[in-house]
């Protein structure tokens, strides 16, 4: 089992786009003091600046570092490049995130060193795209990914089956991945500072102390992991469309139906933990003539840009003097959701207020809550159920 990631991905495609900041401190984020640290150069974590850390706090740590942000699409297109490389050498692979992979080799071990074949995976991957890399080969995915961690900047480590427990004995516990600051000072404070002291405690009194979360932590303790690797498949799009029972020209009713249609998808992409780098409006009027718009946009999980974005491209194609038999509304360049309902919108607002809107349809159903935009009234036109969009090479489209 090998775990990949990229070494500052964010600040390392920042410095492809300009050398010039090579070597400086470099930080990638919310340029305003409400934005968010997504990734900091090594230059600048040695003044303690980490992600998610509020950028004015980043600022005044570290007050001569360079704030920038070129677009989530740039971040995209180098992790695409990335996925497709490894995907050509390693039959089974997980996509974790924009920047990290897990690779599972079982088998390939019969016909050459695995070691040596993922060095030359490492150089293709940094002579086809300049980013740098850090790997691990071990076991399993928990101590792959840890090792990987202890072995950046660039670098590369394995660890031998057997050796899982004395290799994590003497890293701090807070190394171990779930372990949080809360769950280390409550430890601190029963006197384990180390992993090791951790399997010297015993099973019975981490789970009095902690609970299941004991077991687990006492089972992570002695290096085993039964975590599997996922396959990965790229999800292409997420769509949803409405076919009206009566044609219609009512655009306040139609932008009802475009809201409604974009928080319904937006709901079941934050579900999968992706982002979209693309938003389409499909409409399709009462002689089956059908049109679609779409555009790119920064990658986001949220259904206000969605909306908006959706509408204007629906007064972009829409002919007024026509009525409209459907409406439809589609996401793609799916892509993992790296910044967390992106990091730099309003994230002390947007995020807190997304995941509580979740909430409630995950235990209430979908259309539990919903935008007041997206309401209609009785005397509105009466829906067909909704139905996936798929394209079926309509016979007359406009792109762009």
């Amino acid at each position: 089992m090998a775990h990949i990631d990229l070494d500052s991905f964010f600040v390392s495609v920042e410095r492809l786009l300009n050398p010039d900041l090579i070597g400086k401190p470099v930080i990638v984020g919310g340029t305003s003091n409400r934005g968010v640290v997504c990734s900091a150069s090594y230059e600048a974590r040695k003044f303690g600046v980490h992600s998610a850390m509020p950028t004015a706090q980043a600022a005044k740590l570290c007050p001569q570092a360079i704030f920038v942000w070129s677009g989530s699409g740039h971040y995209h297109h180098y992790s695409r490049m990335v996925t497709d490389i490894i995907l050509a050498k390693v039959p089974l692979v997980e996509k974790a995130s924009v920047d990290e992979f897990y690779l599972d080799l079982t088998g390939m071990d019969k016909f050459f060193p695995v070691f040596p074949y993922l060095l030359d995976l490492k150089k293709t991957i940094n002579k086809e795209t300049g980013l740098p890399i850090s790997f691990a080969l071990a076991s399993n995915k928990l101590i792959s990914k840890i090792a990987t961690n202890e072995a950046k900047p660039n670098g590369e480590i394995e660890i031998p089956a057997g050796t899982e427990q004395a290799y994590l004995a003497p890293m701090p516990i807070g190394k171990i991945p779930g372990c949080g600051s809360k769950t280390v000072e409550l430890l601190q404070a029963k006197g384990l500072r180390l992993i090791g002291d951790v399997v010297k405690t015993g099973p019975e009194k981490l789970e009095q102390w902690l609970g299941k979360w004991g077991l687990d932590l006492y089972r992570k303790s002695l290096g085993q992991d039964n975590g599997a690797v996922t396959p990965y498949h790229e999800q292409k799009s997420i769509s949803s469309e409405e076919t009206f029972s009566e044609d219609t020209n009512d655009i306040p009713f139609l932008e009802k139906e475009i809201s409604r249609l974009a928080e319904k998808i937006g709901y079941e992409l934050r579900q999968d933990g992706k982002l979209a780098g693309c938003v389409a409006i499909k409409i399709r009027y009462e002689n089956f003539e059908t049109h679609t718009r779409q555009q790119v946009i920064d990658h986001s999980a949220s259904d206000l840009v969605f909306i908006r974005k959706a509408k204007a491209l629906f007064h972009e194609a829409y002919d007024r003097s026509r009525k409209v038999r459907l409406i439809g509304v589609k996401l793609s360049q799916l892509d993992t959701d790296v910044f967390q309902m992106s990091l730099f919108d309003n994230p002390e607002q947007d995020k807190p207020l997304f995941n509580a809107i979740d909430d409630i349809k995950k235990q209430f159903g979908k259309t539990a809550l919903f935008r007041a935009g997206a309401q209609n009234t009785a005397k509105d036109k009466a829906r067909k159920p909704d139905d996936l969009w798929i394209n079926r090479n309509p016979e007359k489209s406009t792109d762009d």
